[in-house]
């Protein structure tokens, strides 16, 4: 059945039309009868007006819509609204007036809405976003309320408090909702009364967080876990102590959910708590735990090959006992083994250092398989390390003839392709790989951003700056890439305005991420601003101290007369990236 019942009603208004269009043939004129009234004037129906407005308005709205018009759909909507007793008709106008902030059309379309429906769920959704949007603290609270003490009730009430302009409001009335009628102002959270779902107190938690009401979200989140155990609720405390900076108290959750939740969970949600203790593990560079978290439960191909990514992230001789016991776990499934099975193996075998056996086990892997162009990058790469640069090579080329119709993994094997023959400096030859990449993949951001940075590393500034920008055509929210840009710009041209401008928006993006924390202090550095300077390198060498970064820091601890540090700086850089060209240049330029 049609929702609007508009194709019936052109039917019906076609008919009349064509009636009315009807006459006598031309041939054969028809007598002047006073007395007697002729046929067509006994069928000449008026067509219903409300009808044609209807249907004329919804066809309206409905292209207003196609072309993005929301605000003429807004009013074709309404004005459909009113000339029907379509209460559907009259919750579309509602919600695409509300959407297009039309507060008046909204309201009007609310009240034919509420006339046809009566004060169902979405009606009071509606009438308190109104209210918001309003000031009307009251009205909204009243009806939030009603909406959460239904089943379910929570969804509406979040949607209608996150579509609210003043966020502040938004609080204040969600505050209201949660400790009901004049309870004292300190008791907020003890007052909630959420029932017996998990879910509910997860999602009212959330709301919390996102209306900047985070001590009320941590009781919330703390008294679920007590009550329920359940992994949604471990999962939602952990990140709520991860929010606030508690990564160990985060960790903690993780392991208690661990230890408590098998009884009463599922093994799905089980697995999916390990891997989110797992994964926390890794950020925090614990890699050898993160692979024992993951050794813990069931075992398949996938999760053997998380445990050696971890494992593969951290000190190959430390973990040397782990790598072995899961080479021994993977080996013993009987053959025919998996593809992913077969990359695993090989894998590991190169962290074993038994690269031979590493060649062997990507061997067998066909070229159907979906890990196919995993194990042919990882033989060339293993094949270019021993000095087989020619049969490294022709394997990528035979690779890109077999991909041409996948751009994405054709794209990764020019990237690999110019990598493995720029680490051993051969800087013109990777550009011409870059090149060749691109003629065949003009738009292929990732080639452009790596032929940015080899410019960059060439010392073509504006050949690197043109790549960095045109990146930011294809992906005008790529940090990385405005990342590169501001340093390339704030480092080598005098267009340090908006060099800084592109840093700060990268770390608006990225704020945990070092590298784009090291372009800020070096971006301060070079407008002069040398306190600042210090305290983002300081920050970003605690997060990464690579070589790079202590060259910079090192750099600006000298100039404001902090030597001693910048030498102690300098010598860390060292230890851990002696031949760094840009740490070597800085210390022979300042402290030579």
């Amino acid at each position: 059945m049609d929702r609007y019942g508009w194709r019936t009603s052109v039917g019906a208004v076609v008919a009349i039309l064509l009636s009315a269009c009807a006459g006598a043939p031309a041939d054969k004129p028809v007598p002047r009868v006073a007395s007697v009234p002729q046929p067509l004037q006994r069928l000449d129906i008026a067509p219903d007006r409300n009808e044609t407005d209807r249907i004329a308005n919804l066809l309206a709205g409905e292209l207003a819509l196609v072309e993005s018009d929301p605000v003429r759909a807004a009013r074709h909507y309404v004005a459909a609204a009113q000339a029907s007793d379509d209460a559907g008709i009259a919750e579309m106008a509602t919600h695409i007036a509300i959407a297009s902030r039309q507060w008046e059309l909204a309201q009007a379309a609310l009240t034919r809405w509420q006339a046809l429906h009566g004060d169902e769920v979405g009606v009071r959704q509606a009438r308190a976003m109104l209210a918001l949007h309003a000031g009307a603290d009251d009205e909204a609270w009243r009806d939030l309320t009603w909406l959460a003490r239904r089943p379910e009730g929570w969804q509406a009430v979040a949607q209608a408090l996150l579509g609210a302009q003043d966020k502040n409001a938004a609080g204040r009335v969600f505050e209201r909702v949660l400790r009901g009628e004049n309870p004292p102002a300190e008791n907020v959270a003890r007052k909630v009364e959420l029932g017996s779902e998990p879910l509910t107190w997860v999602v009212v938690g959330q709301l919390a967080m996102r209306l900047d009401r985070g001590d009320i979200a941590s009781v919330l989140a703390q008294r679920a876990v007590d009550r329920f155990h359940t992994p949604e609720t471990y999962a939602f405390a952990a990140q709520i102590r991860l929010d606030a900076g508690d990564k160990k108290g985060a960790l903690g959750l993780y392991a208690e959910a661990l230890r408590t939740v098998r009884a009463v969970s599922g093994k799905e949600a089980v697995a999916a708590l390990r891997y989110a203790y797992a994964a926390l593990l890794g950020d925090l560079g614990e890699y050898a735990q993160a692979a024992v978290a993951l050794s813990q439960g069931p075992q398949d191909d996938r999760v053997m090959a998380a445990r050696a990514a971890f494992l593969a992230r951290g000190d190959a001789k430390a973990n040397k006992t782990q790598i072995e016991a899961l080479y021994k776990q993977a080996l013993a499934e009987a053959e025919p083994r998996s593809a992913l099975r077969l990359l695993l193996l090989g894998q590991l075998s190169e962290l074993a250092g038994r690269k031979a056996d590493a060649l062997k086990w990507y061997a067998q892997v066909d070229e159907g398989d979906e890990e196919w162009l995993d194990a042919q990058q990882r033989t060339a790469i293993l094949l270019y390390d021993a000095g087989r640069r020619d049969e490294a090579m022709s394997l990528l080329h035979r690779s890109e003839t077999r991909l041409v119709d996948d751009a994405k993994s054709l794209g990764g094997v020019f990237l690999l392709e110019a990598e493995l023959v720029g680490k051993n400096g051969h800087a013109q030859e990777s550009l011409a790989i870059y090149d060749r990449g691109l003629r065949t993949l003009p738009e292929d951001a990732r080639l452009l951003y790596a032929r940015g940075l080899a410019y960059a590393a060439a010392e073509r500034t504006d050949e690197a700056i043109r790549d960095f920008r045109r990146v930011l055509e294809l992906k005008p929210d790529d940090a990385d890439a405005m990342n590169a840009l501001g340093y390339t710009l704030v480092d080598r041209t005098d267009k340090k305005t908006e060099a800084l401008a592109l840093i700060e928006k990268a770390f608006k993006l990225k704020p945990g991420e070092a590298a784009i924390i090291d372009s800020l202090g070096w971006a301060q550095y070079r407008l002069g601003n040398f306190p600042e300077a210090i305290e983002h390198l300081r920050t970003a060498y605690a997060k990464q101290p690579d070589p790079e970064i202590a060259a910079h820091l090192g750099e600006v601890l000298w100039v404001s007369g902090k030597q001693a540090e910048a030498r102690r700086v300098w010598d860390e850089g060292r230890k851990k990236g002696g031949e760094n060209k840009i740490l070597l240049e800085t210390i022979k330029r300042l402290a030579s």
